[in-house]
């Protein structure tokens, strides 16, 4: 005989399921590094575990992994661990090693694994070291805690041993970073699978762009159509080529910011679906693809009522395409699609710009809107007339 207390009871019960745990940012770990060692410099004692202050003003505690006193200088090592987060650089040793100088205050510099910076765009000085002004601040911050700034001077040499191995997984040679990865953070806390930190990867990547001169901005789903896209546009520079994501809606309002006259975006049916419903935040937790919006799209280009009733009832937009692909109708309800897309790009940069003023097309770029096939590598349709 079973009670109601007992746990076999709720079969179907949704078990709780356990909080991804947070990590720490390559800059708070670079910051932990920097006040090791300069605390070890001052002391001469080695450190075992740090605490710094996070923008926010919270304090935080880091494990030292090692820690090396010499006669003119010290150098301290803080893994990097990301949390949950897929982060390319969990694991990574931050390194700092601090020395005397003879002028007072903080001189900062990368050293081995951390990128070089030889675009502008970026916010940073070109030739110089890829840490970005928050973790910089950060630093700044932890090693005066333990020497008095304006009385003495230190030099913060920041490396990162197989930093540039790292690199290769990231955007950095593209944004003009080369030689390894960049020191980055805003709150010096990483967000399991951080949609934040994606947003911040394609703003800066349209800026970037933007301050090369580039006029034309390529905005594409993933990896797949960003293939697909460089070889209908090889004579763009890679620069121009933003692996957008979900935020279309940031990518845009970027763009409007920064001037540019052109955008092409380039999608496979689902997403181009919901673009075209007016869903600038794709994500598939978030919107759901509008297959009644195909349907009349399919009616609108000389479907057949039983096509559009098929259509209307599919189970994916892959689904739709099939229909569409079966009666022969996938370019025409293809060109249609991304017409529409087309429009809703547009009207949305047209909001996000100024007031319009004597020229005709000064409220935002043009759209031109393609449409590929599900290997991301095949043109279906078009809408727009393409940069050359």
């Amino acid at each position: 005989m079973t009670t109601p207390y007992e746990p076999d009871l709720p079969r179907t019960m949704k078990v709780r399921q356990k909080a991804l745990r947070t990590g720490w940012t390559t800059g708070s770990c670079a910051s932990a590094a920097a006040k090791a060692a300069a605390e070890a410099l001052v002391s001469r004692a080695v450190q075992e575990v740090v605490e710094v202050a996070l923008p926010s003003g919270r304090r935080v505690t880091f494990a030292v992994h090692s820690c090396l006193i010499r006669a003119d200088r010290a150098e301290a090592v803080v893994i990097k661990d990301a949390g949950d987060d897929p982060d390319v650089t969990h694991g990574a040793h931050l390194t700092a090693t601090v020395s005397w100088r003879e002028e007072p205050g903080i001189e900062l510099d990368g050293g081995v694994g951390v990128g070089i910076v030889t675009r502008p765009g970026l916010g940073l000085e070109l030739g110089g070291p890829a840490i970005n002004p928050v973790p910089r601040r950060m630093i700044e911050q932890a090693v005066g805690e333990s020497v008095d700034l304006k009385a003495r001077g230190v030099r913060v040499v920041i490396s990162v041993p197989d930093g540039e191995k790292m690199a290769r997984k990231t955007t950095n040679k593209r944004l003009g970073i080369l030689g390894g990865i960049s020191i980055l953070g805003t709150t010096g806390i990483v967000r399991p699978f951080s949609t934040a930190s994606w947003r911040a990867s394609v703003e800066q990547a349209v800026a970037v762009m933007a301050a090369q001169g580039e006029k034309t901005l390529v905005l594409c789903t993933g990896g797949r159509t960003e293939k697909g896209a460089m070889r209908l546009l090889p004579q763009l520079p890679s620069v121009c080529f933003v692996e957008v994501g979900d935020f279309t809606g940031a990518a845009l309002r970027r763009a409007v910011e920064h001037g540019i006259t052109q955008v092409v975006f380039v999608g496979m049916a689902g997403k181009l679906t919901k673009l075209a419903s007016g869903v600038l935040m794709t994500h598939y937790t978030r919107s759901q693809v509008d297959t009644e919006l195909l349907a009349e799209i399919t009616g609108a280009v000389g479907g057949s009522e039983d096509l559009a009733r098929q259509v209307a009832e599919a189970n994916t937009a892959r689904h739709a395409y099939e229909l569409w692909e079966s009666e022969g109708l996938l370019g025409r309800a293809g060109r249609e699609l991304c017409r529409r897309v087309a429009g809703v790009l547009e009207r949305f940069a047209a909001d996000e710009g100024p007031e319009p003023g004597p020229d005709a097309g000064a409220r935002g770029p043009a759209a031109q809107v393609v449409l590929v096939d599900f290997t991301g590598q095949r043109m279906i349709a078009m809408y727009g007339r393409l940069a050359r």
